[in-house]
Parts: structure tokens; sequence; C-alpha cells
């Protein structure tokens, strides 16, 4: 299977939001899957069903409300954020096996670099010693996706302090500068979509570059 790849670089949060709900609502069975990274500016992202009281005190950082699953994370400088624009039933998957290749992937990555971390099933997301380190957020729209994963890579982790996050108090959170430096944004990227497309199935990528500024840029 073929799979297209955009880089998006450090963007705000809610035009790669619109432009993620635009491509999966115009796709057809034709179009080819996508992955988008992307670093965002300072944000909070509530969930569909995500209750505000785990919004502890935001300050100055905007929260937005999403469509996804899932409660309140934050996005921020220093996290590798990579959206999964796939149609699940080309590989015969679903939900549940997207999330479990998503898991094993970062695993996989983590491993790569010595550090021994696990998935939980009453919690998406990975998770070393107790703290987590990558959080997991999806929509699935007749067996399309989109949303995605959040890694941290090497940032600043107050914000986190500021929300219960992915609604459990005092979930402690943590982020690979904690375990291996330096840290380099754009070698964690490469590792991860080797291990995201074995995962997946998919045997073929190319980088996509026309058409990503005017994509960003169109209007809601």
């Amino acid at each position: 299977m073929k799979l297209n790849i955009r880089y998006l670089g450090r963007q705000p949060y809610e035009p790669v939001f619109e432009a993620m709900k635009r491509f999966s609502a115009q796709r057809d069975e034709q179009t080819v899957d996508e992955l988008w990274f992307v670093e965002h500016d300072p944000v909070f992202t509530l969930g569909q069903a995500g209750k505000p009281e785990h919004v502890l005190a935001p300050g100055d950082i905007p929260v937005v409300k999403v469509d996804r699953g899932g409660q309140v994370t934050y996005h921020g400088p220093g996290q590798l954020v990579i959206y999964l624009l796939l149609d699940v039933r080309r590989s015969g998957s679903g939900p549940r096996k997207v999330v479990s290749a998503i898991e094993s992937s970062i695993i996989k990555v983590l491993s790569s670099y010595g550090v021994e971390s696990y998935a939980r099933p009453d919690a998406p997301g990975v998770y070393i010693d107790g703290a987590k380190i990558a959080a997991l957020g999806l929509r699935f729209r007749q067996m399309k996706s989109y949303h995605g994963l959040s890694f941290n890579l090497n940032m600043d982790l107050e914000p986190f302090a500021r929300i219960n996050p992915c609604g459990y108090e005092g979930l402690q959170v943590t982020q690979l500068r904690d375990f291996h430096d330096p840290v380099e944004w754009d070698e964690v990227s490469n590792r991860l979509l080797e291990c995201l497309m074995e995962e997946l199935g998919y045997n073929e990528a190319q980088t996509v570059k026309e058409e990503t500024e005017f994509y960003l840029a169109q209007e809601a």
C-alpha cells in the first residue's frame, strides 16, 4: 500500500485541524492515505466527550474543543505530532488494531534508544514507569481516521501541570530527553515513520510538498 507523507513544520493548531477535516470529508476510494508530521504552537485540546473540569488553569494557552476521542492534552514545541489520515478498510484493519499499531510503533522507537516502555489496556498511550510519554486520540468516520498521536521529545512539560492529562488527576508525564540526550526531532520522526509503515502494512511512501501551503491556507 502507498502512503503520502507531509512535513508541515511548526504550525498553529486550528488551521491543521480544519485541514484534516477537509481532507477526510473530500477523500474518495482512490485517495492515497497520508501521515502529517507537525510541531504545534502551545495549545490544549479537549476531546469530543472531554470534561472542562480537567482543564485546571490554562492561563495564556488557548483551549480548543475538537472531535477526537479522549479528554484533554497539551501540544507544544518539542513534541512530535503525527496525524494519521487512513482508510483502515484497505488493510482489513479496524480502530483497535490501528491504536495497537501506533502504540507498538512508539514502543519500538523507544526501545531503539534503549528505553523500556509499555501500553496500558485501560488508558491508550505509551508509558515509562507510570509516566506518559505519548498520547493517542483518533476519530474514525466511515472507517477513515484522522487526528493521531503526540510524542514528547524535548519540550517544556510545565503546561501539563495545568490540566489532568488525558483526564487522569495526578498523571505524570515524561519525555525522551530525560532518557536520551540529545534528541533529534527528524531522527525520531524517521524511525517512527518506518515503524508505523511496518505495523500498518504500508510498503511505499513518498513525501508530498506541492499544495501543502495552499491546503493549510484554505478557509474552513
